[in-house]
């Protein structure tokens, strides 16, 4: 079967149709959504047996949907109609909620249903319901359609006759400081996290707010004021305690930690600090933490996005270097929603010194990878539960053992922004497949399942999402059960780096070298790609390394 992918963007919900479907063997084509004719002509030249589209902001033009059987993911639930369903939810504090995928036809998320999951909702983020939950559920969803499209008995359901949910303007979302409690503050930035944002004033800048957390310690007499600052983030205290922020986005801007948006406006407030390893013992803001049971330490570094700082990366390797005296297993967790995804290009962005700062980001996270290769003192392993890109990737390779869900998307490569890469990938992921798998996953810029990575040997175990956190545990202690076969691994990993540590440091050196240019070099296509990348500029046609190539 021919398939089209129409999306929006190639986001994780569009990522893991796309990975599924070709390792289920069918023929896959994407076309983004940028204007009818260019949507007509890409699609009418493919000729699908049926079109997908996970993740599409743009009406289906009836020339596509009234030739072509055009299905559309909604998260919402049966009757749910509208943009920002999930912002919805989370607002009116609904128990349940869920995915459809319902046909396309002149009305808007009208059609008939052919697939719905629902999941519980939890009271997080819009964006942490949707990488998780709602990704899950899609998955799910898409079994199910491509069970029910081929079953000849199958009536879909009907659409309820229903209205538009509530359009959430900012006035809708608007915080007020004088009456709204810590938790109306939280909920009103957790739903309406990643876009649109919820926009206010910040020590005179008008900007949008991101990240926030309750404060347990921190008070003022009076609401809106700095209290404090700490990696990134900023205390601001609210009519009943404070909470914190960790990023803010100027208009027509891009997000940024809140301390680097209001730089200099922040003289005088005090780096509130707490321990590196965070023992979570009352609610503050914090990055790293950690779970020690059965002397294999749980490592979490929670960073906004994946995306990893120079100064993150350093306490990251801290906290490993300190935690590895205390265990015999690490398991690095990653964050809430992404294991990594390497350097932080939005900090880059924002330097006026991008290839300084650039070339001390990848410095600091191959400080990191190399302090994980060479610790012979434990077992290493990487819990990939979450997706992860670029740098994220082979920060994981770096680890004994890699573990992934059976919903994880890999995008092992760099070249889609321009960079060869570093994070020791030429050591590791050489040393786990053949070189020409290798050279393919760099070239090609396509992201790949846990399925396909284990079956190249990327990955060493996949778990099932609904399982996974009680497998991973087992998976550890099984490690521990035999002390002879534990301290023969060890035995063997010493001997091993000791054998090849010039080798392995001369790969890192190899690449510093290539990565060197390409972050100073005024004419580098990095700092353009970075840009649109950063900006997140609508491109002007499909990327070519998404289209069929037959």
């Amino acid at each position: 079967m021919k398939i089209t992918l129409l999306i929006s963007t190639f986001n994780s919900i569009s990522q893991s149709y796309y990975t599924i479907l070709k390792d289920k063997g069918y023929i896959v084509d994407i076309v983004y959504a940028i204007n009818d004719t260019q949507i007509i002509s890409e699609i009418d030249e493919f000729k699908p047996d049926i079109i997908l589209c996970p993740y599409l902001k743009k009406f289906v033009p009836k020339e596509i949907y009234n030739i072509y059987d055009t299905y559309i993911l909604h998260p919402g639930i049966i009757g749910d109609k509208g943009a920002y369903s999930i912002d919805n939810a989370l607002r009116e504090n609904k128990k349940q909620w869920g995915v459809v995928i319902l046909k396309a036809n002149e009305s808007y998320d009208g059609g008939d249903i052919y697939a719905s999951v629902d999941f519980k909702l939890r009271d997080t983020t819009k964006s942490s319901i949707y990488r998780n939950e709602t990704k899950i559920a899609s998955i799910k969803a898409l079994e199910i359609l491509l069970h029910n499209i081929n079953n000849i008995t199958f009536k879909p359901i009907k659409q309820k006759q229903t209205s538009m949910h509530t359009q959430l303007t900012q006035k809708l979302r608007s915080i007020n400081w004088q009456e709204d409690t810590s938790k109306a503050i939280i909920k009103k930035i957790n739903y309406s996290d990643s876009f649109p944002g919820v926009l206010d004033e910040i020590l005179g800048v008008k900007c949008y707010l991101y990240g926030a957390c309750i404060e347990d310690k921190l008070k003022a007499n009076n609401p809106k004021e700095i209290l404090a600052k700490r990696d990134g983030a900023i205390c601001i205290s609210t009519i009943d305690g404070a909470i914190w922020i960790s990023h803010l986005k100027e208009i027509n801007m891009f997000k940024l930690p809140a301390t680097y948006t209001l730089k200099d406006k922040l003289a005088g407030i005090k780096e509130h600090r707490i321990p590196l390893i965070f023992d979570k013992s009352y609610n503050t803001f914090h990055e790293i933490s950690v779970d020690i049971k059965d002397e294999i330490g749980y490592l979490h570094f929670n960073f906004h996005n994946g995306a990893f700082r120079a100064e993150q990366c350093i306490r990251l390797k801290y906290a490993f270097l300190y935690l590895k005296e205390q265990v015999k297993i690490i398991v690095l967790m990653g964050g809430d929603d992404f294991f990594s995804n390497g350097i932080n290009l939005n900090i880059l962005e924002d330097s006026k010194k991008s290839g300084e700062d650039g070339y001390s980001n990848i410095n600091a996270i191959n400080d990191l990878v190399k302090s994980i290769i060479f610790a012979p003192e434990v077992i290493t392993i990487a819990s990939m539960k979450k997706n992860a890109g670029a740098g994220g990737v082979f920060l994981a390779l770096a680890c004994d053992k890699v573990i992934s869900s059976n919903t994880t998307i890999l995008n092992p490569h760099y070249k889609s922004l321009g960079l060869s890469g570093s994070e020791y990938h030429t050591y590791s992921l050489y040393k786990r497949v053949s070189k020409d798998i290798a050279n393919s996953l760099l070239d090609e810029c396509l992201p790949i399942s846990s399925k396909k990575a284990k079956d190249i040997n990327i990955v060493d175990e996949v778990f099932d999402i609904d399982s996974y956190d009680k497998e991973l545990e087992q998976y550890c202690l099984k490690l521990l059960e035999d002390e002879d076969s534990y301290d023969d691994f060890l035995w063997q990993k010493e001997d091993y780096l000791d054998e090849n540590k010039e080798f392995i440091n001369s790969c890192k050196d190899k690449e510093l070298k290539v990565m060197y240019d390409e972050f100073y070099k005024d004419d580098s296509i990095f700092h353009t790609l970075r840009y649109e990348f950063v900006y997140k500029i609508c491109p002007i046609q499909t990327p070519k390394r998404l289209k069929y190539k037959g």
